[in-house]
């Protein structure tokens, strides 16, 4: 019996998408089974894992002296090695429990999506994070190849194919023919980027502090890209800086849009400048096909109305954009040819 098939046979297929803010983990023959933030709960003192994923993301901005919860991954990539190999490991060991028996014989063959910026050392470093977390062989895709084989772009056919893909960390946009990217930009802008600029508008107009999961629910209900919702508005409480005591502040959708100009601003010109770069032969197939947005941050309200706006063409939300990218590394493992071996 071949090494392909021993391996078929009595090791998992696991694919990684290995995000800023979320990690997910698809399966093969069973689809996603795991989607939890990209967060890990240490005691101070010993290092020591208390919580991983959605509990430890609860405990984020509230957490005793000798209790921290952080997110090893920064930009799309590693920040804590230590952290993420024991994040790694968790996910790693829950996923497997939904294999059958026999599937656990062999360490588990992992397909992880990495941003297309990143360098061959922070490469390295993911694929020892993933050996040490218990991966038997590991091999990396471009995360926004992934994206656009989850979303279902024709990506083998001799024509022009646009995504963009907004992570937490990482915007990746990408123009894909012949089942290769033509031309790509990866900027280090995403979600959590958009989550800072309204933590410092409140800062700076309001003297309010807020938390990391308050900038979030307020991106998520009053942040918007282009003026859809101007008109709404929500009440947001914090720590006021200059007394030091808890207070409430009522914001608009409105100023929040303009809090968001920058790290916008930042996309759209990492789409323009993947445009500029694109063969004419290529340009003109997205003409028809327009660009296929993925990620959280397609779901920012409005952005699709923008790019359409600043680039002339037709602007598409996936169905499923939070899991694009897992998706197509699930399609990537029915593929047996990705395996060195």
């Amino acid at each position: 019996m071949s090494t392909q098939c021993v391996a078929k046979l009595f090791s998992t297929h696991i694919g990684i998408d290995l995000g800023t803010a979320n990690c997910l983990v698809y399966v093969r023959d069973l689809g996603i089974v795991l989607n939890e933030p990209s967060v890990v709960a240490i005691k101070e003192s010993t290092h020591e894992v208390l919580n991983v994923g959605s509990e430890a993301k609860s405990m984020l901005g509230k957490c005793p002296g000798n209790i921290r919860a952080i997110r090893p991954m920064k930009d799309g990539v590693i920040a804590d090695f230590e952290i993420t190999e024991e994040m790694l490991r968790y996910f790693i060991q829950k996923a497997i429990r939904y294999v059958p028996w026999r599937k656990r014989l062999l360490s588990p063959r992992v397909l992880v999506a990495v941003p297309s910026g990143i360098t061959e050392v922070e490469k390295r470093a993911v694929k020892d994070s993933a050996k040490r977390a218990g991966a038997g062989e590991v091999v990396l895709i471009e995360e926004p190849m992934a994206a656009a084989v989850g979303v279902g772009l024709p990506v083998a056919e001799p024509a022009g194919s646009m995504i963009v893909d907004i992570g937490g960390g990482t915007t990746e946009v990408a123009v894909i023919s012949l089942s290769g990217i033509v031309g790509a930009k990866s900027v280090r802008v995403g979600g959590d980027e958009l989550d800072t600029a309204i933590t410092q508008h409140l800062r700076k107009v309001y003297n309010l502090m807020i938390g990391e999961l308050t900038a979030e629910q307020i991106k998520i209900r009053i942040g918007s890209a282009y003026p859809v919702k101007d008109d709404e508005s929500l009440e947001v409480k914090g720590l006021d800086l200059v007394s030091r005591v808890p207070k409430t502040v009522r914001i608009t959708a409105a100023e929040i849009r303009m809090a968001l100009q920058e790290p916008v601003t930042t996309i759209i010109e990492a789409v323009r400048a993947t445009l500029e770069r694109c063969p004419p032969d290529l340009a003109a197939d997205l003409i028809d096909r327009g660009i296929m947005l993925a990620g959280g941050g397609a779901m920012l309200s409005g952005l699709d109305k923008l790019l359409t706006e600043e680039t002339g063409l037709p602007v598409f939300i996936s169905e499923e954009p939070l899991n694009a990218v897992a998706k197509g590394t699930g399609v990537m493992l029915q593929e047996d040819s990705i395996w060195s071996s």
